[in-house]
């Protein structure tokens, strides 16, 4: 993740954000149109809050006041002084068994003077600017450990949820856990079984089909956490059950921190020191990976060492005020995004509910069952765990330090098992960078190619110096090196290998997979994947990239004809025999691409096909009008579609999508319905009211991720309706129907280059893999484009 942040104030310091409205962003207008979006945002938060707060609190063993004291001071300090405006902040569930563990060794005014010390050390780094340094934290011991925090809350609170008490560490609880589940109290159980069923099922009430899923839409709306609690609660005071419930103390009997005694300090000032870095370390990683989150879903751009100084004085305050430690949280800024809050009013008046329910309804909160809140923490810490998560750091080959901080974590605690993590990945590292693969392979004409590949370090040179050895004297020899790290010492074995095989009548050519790379052969020799001379110009690359194009010009028919120059005098003759073969055999190509006309979306590139491959219809925002459409119909696509499917007789149509389209913007700013006469742009994204329309009943999903925001949502949702209106065309329908004709649909996401692909089975879009899947059967072809067994072939059909 990248975030560009300025030394000076940025805008959001004073009047938050002001770019075109959106999620996260303030309408452009008054006041009040900012009210009316933060002050319902603010409630939405407000009651995930309160039972979220409460749970995490009950989870360490503090006083349940201390949960309440921290949500609202997240909400009012971090709110008022934070860099990120739409970030909420509150009880840090990462931070459980830390807080837990000095709570039962120290007491609980030790463990806030903790947190106040924390919170001072994160105000004097947010002053030393330091906070992006934080974003350099490997995402494999990040992720690592909060999954084995996650782990260690979940069985903690499934004691409690079991009407037990939980034990001393994750050991001892996984231990005594077989005698717990043989005798349960059943009361208890029932509660938080009701609370799980809640938290799991209330959510999709908008998946039901017809209106059932309409109604359901509005009611999931209402937080889940809430609906569980309440419903739990309900089912205890009306069934009578004799259940431990909420205790919150009187306000005048709330402790706040004190400072350790002398002895104290005296004897276990190193375990202090270490639990404050650790409180510090944790809670400021947490918080600036939230907000660079909160930072891409609502298209902001917020200062992080403000964020961490806020950090800092939320922490400081909470302290103070005998609070747990605090941590911007992904799960209550999540719900402000998307609750559609303007600026960082919604945080504040979040706080200041928070801090009225403190003060006004404490009857009503000590009804609810400890093993409500219990299966609420627990289903939290179970989600800690993300198996995409897990999924994008194995396909990254850092599982082995996901796996270290978990079972770190688990068994030794979050200080330790962060260190174990580490240092696997320092050993990993190290490992990669001396691991280097030399392959030397005989050519038909009797000459020499050698390979290598990964870095070439001096730990490689004695494999290198051995094959190298093993080639006969006299021989021509291609050495091809990956591109990848080349230090001295392997520098220095090469030359002196090739001056020697040189001098004994032989030849050697150097080549190189990066054309900017000039380490391995600095003398000249020519490189792969350049062009001899001064055009050094790498592939798929911008004009302005080019050194070869004149910058200066401001004439972009100069620049134009520039490129065509390149192209003449480097490209062309690389192509013309393709080219005339082309001209004089005609087209054939076997795909027909439908997309966006966005001059980002180089089809060519990104489906790495050459002259005669794709058949290519482009348009603003890739729509496909629909037949007999009022006002907004336009016969140039459907032509296009006919002759390809008709005349050319394309196997597979691609539709594809990309992020951040200006069409599906413009559709939600509602510029298709703008007063006055339509211009030509409004009556052409009238072909878009579609997507529009089923946005709003079964948006489409990633398999992999969640979608960043409300235009990325119309942008995938648009190519599985322009799928769906492609059908209204009956040479389509006709071939479809008889098994001839695939349609795909597809989306590119630009700030990854990284492709996707619908599988129709499961409506959601995946990622289409560097590495090929093995080959489709016979069965599989016939099931078209139904079913993940057909994904393969979709993500390889354009």
């Amino acid at each position: 993740m990248t975030l560009d942040i300025s030394s000076a104030p940025t805008p959001s310091d004073t009047t938050d954000h002001a770019p075109p409205a959106g999620p996260g962003h303030p309408p452009t207008g008054n006041v009040r149109r900012l009210l009316l979006r933060d002050v319902p945002a603010s409630l939405a938060v407000f009651l995930i809050a309160v039972p979220f707060s409460l749970g995490i609190a009950l989870a360490t063993g503090a006083p349940l006041t201390a949960g309440l004291v921290s949500a609202a001071v997240g909400g009012l300090v971090v709110g008022l002084f934070g860099g990120t405006p739409l970030q909420v902040s509150g009880p840090s569930a990462a931070l459980t068994v830390v807080t837990a563990g000095l709570l039962a060794r120290y007491g609980w005014q030790v463990a806030c003077a903790v947190t106040v010390a924390a919170g001072v050390l994160q105000l004097l780094l947010g002053t030393l600017r330091v906070a992006r340094a934080a974003l350099a934290v490997s995402p494999a011991i990040v992720h690592g450990m909060l999954a084995g925090v996650g782990l260690t809350i979940a069985l903690t609170q499934l004691h409690v949820v079991l009407g037990g008490s939980p034990q001393s560490s994750a050991l001892a609880n996984m231990v005594a856990l077989p005698g717990q589940l043989a005798g349960p109290h059943l009361p208890a159980l029932a509660v938080g079984a009701v609370a799980v069923a809640v938290l799991f099922g209330w959510p999709r009430l908008s998946r039901l089909p017809g209106r059932p899923g309409r109604i359901g839409a509005r009611l999931a709306k209402v937080p889940a956490a809430l609906v569980a609690v309440a419903a739990a609660t309900t089912l205890s005071v009306l069934a009578g059950l004799r259940l431990a419930r909420v205790e919150l103390p009187e306000w005048d009997h709330h402790a706040l921190a004190s400072l350790p005694s002398g002895t104290v300090l005296a004897e276990h000032w190193p375990e202090l020191l270490a639990a404050v870095l650790t409180v510090t370390a944790v809670a400021g990683v947490e918080s600036l990976l939230s907000a660079v989150a909160v930072d891409r879903m609502s298209h902001g751009t917020g200062d992080l060492d403000r964020e961490l100084r806020g950090q800092g004085a939320a922490n400081l305050v909470s302290g103070l005020l005998g609070g747990l430690p605090v941590a911007g949280g992904a799960v209550r800024s999540t719900a402000n995004v998307q609750a559609g809050a303007a600026t960082r009013m919604s945080s504040v008046l979040h706080g200041c509910w928070v801090l009225l329910a403190a003060l006004v309804l404490t009857s009503g909160l000590r009804r609810i069952p400890l093993a409500a809140l219990a299966a609420l923490v627990l289903v939290v810490g179970v989600q800690m765990v993300s198996f995409a998560h897990i999924r994008r750091i194995h396909r990254h080959r850092e599982f082995p330090v996901y796996l270290a901080t978990v079972l770190g974590v688990v068994l030794l605690g979050v200080p330790l098992g962060v260190a174990l993590g580490g240092s696997v990945a320092v050993l990993l590292a190290l490992y990669r960078l001396t691991r280097a693969h030399v392959d030397v392979v005989t050519e038909p004409d009797g000459s020499y190619t050698v390979h290598t590949h990964g870095p070439l370090t001096f730990a490689a040179v004695p494999k290198l110096s051995r094959a190298l050895t093993r080639i006969p004297a006299g021989t021509a020899v291609t050495v091809c090196h990956d591109g990848s790290f080349l230090d001295h010492a392997a520098y220095e074995a090469v030359h002196a290998w090739r001056a020697g095989h040189l001098s004994a009548g032989g030849r050697v050519s150097m080549l190189t997979e990066r054309p900017d790379d000039g380490v391995l052969d600095p003398d000249g020799t020519v490189r792969s994947g350049s062009s001899p001379g001064p055009h050094r110009c790498r592939a798929w690359t911008p004009w302005v990239g080019h050194h070869c194009i004149e910058q200066g010009a401001d004439d972009p028919h100069g620049r134009l004809l520039d490129g065509v120059r390149g192209f003449q005098q480097h490209t062309a003759p690389l192509v013309r025999e393709e080219l005339a073969r082309l001209a004089r055999d005609g087209q054939t190509p076997s795909q027909l691409f439908l997309t966006c006309a966005d001059s980002r979306m180089v089809t060519s590139m990104i489906t790495n096909s050459g002259p005669g491959d794709l058949f290519t219809v482009r348009n603003v925002g890739n729509l496909v009008p629909a037949p007999h459409e009022p006002g907004a119909a336009d016969d140039s696509v459907a032509a296009a579609v006919q002759y390809a499917v008709e005349v050319l007789e394309v196997g597979s149509i691609t539709v594809c999508g990309h992020s951040g389209c200006g069409a599906m913007k413009a559709l939600l700013d509602g510029l298709h319905e703008q007063p006055g006469p339509p211009t030509a742009l409004a009556r052409w994204l009238r072909n878009g009211r579609g997507s529009l329309a089923r946005l709003r009943r079964v948006p489409a999903e990633f398999e992999d991720r969640p979608v960043a925001d409300t235009v990325e949502q119309l942008c995938i949702t648009n190519v599985v309706q322009q799928l769906d209106q492609l059908l209204a065309n009956p040479a389509v329908e006709l071939r479809v129907a008889a098994g001839t004709l695939r349609l795909v649909g597809m989306y590119f996401d630009f700030a990854t280059a990284q492709a996707y692909v619908l599988d129709r089975a499961s409506g959601r879009f995946a990622p289409v893999s560097a590495e090929r899947t093995p080959q489709r059967t016979d069965r599989d072809d016939r099931r078209g484009t139904e079913g993940s067994d057909g994904r393969e072939e979709q993500q390889l059909a354009a």
